[in-house]
């Protein structure tokens, strides 16, 4: 399995997970000049912007350690990207990590980080 597949099985089963905890994705790859935001979803009256990481070993470290503070800062410019363009303001914003560790080919492990980080 390429990275990009894992990438994109991954995103399936985070998707999939959102919603079976009563969240809606309201968008998938969600692009814009400054990047892509992986998942959008609600979770109440709160916009919630996800990064999903899918790794098949801890071999560089756990699979949200590769959410620097860098790659923090640029979701805060995406999400507000995202929200001019939705027309949404005084909204509540939270960013959340679902990561993913593969143990088998039909198996992962998989965390929700909410509140994951607060960009700068």
């Amino acid at each position: 399995m390429g990275q990009q597949e894992l990438g994109k099985r991954g995103e399936d089963a985070a998707a999939a997970y959102l919603e079976r905890t009563g969240m809606t994705v309201v968008e998938r790859n969600w692009r814009c000049k400054a990047g892509e935001v992986d998942l959008v979803a609600l979770d109440g009256t709160s916009v919630v912007f996800v990064e999903v990481k899918t790794r098949k070993s801890t071999a560089t470290g756990q699979p949200e350690e590769a959410v620097t503070p860098a790659k923090q800062r640029r979701y805060k410019r995406l999400a507000e990207a995202y929200l001019q363009q939705a027309g949404l303001s005084d909204v509540t914003v939270r960013f959340d990590v679902i990561s993913l560790l593969v143990v088998a080919d039909d198996r992962a492990l998989l965390r929700h980080h909410r509140a994951a980080f607060v960009p700068e």
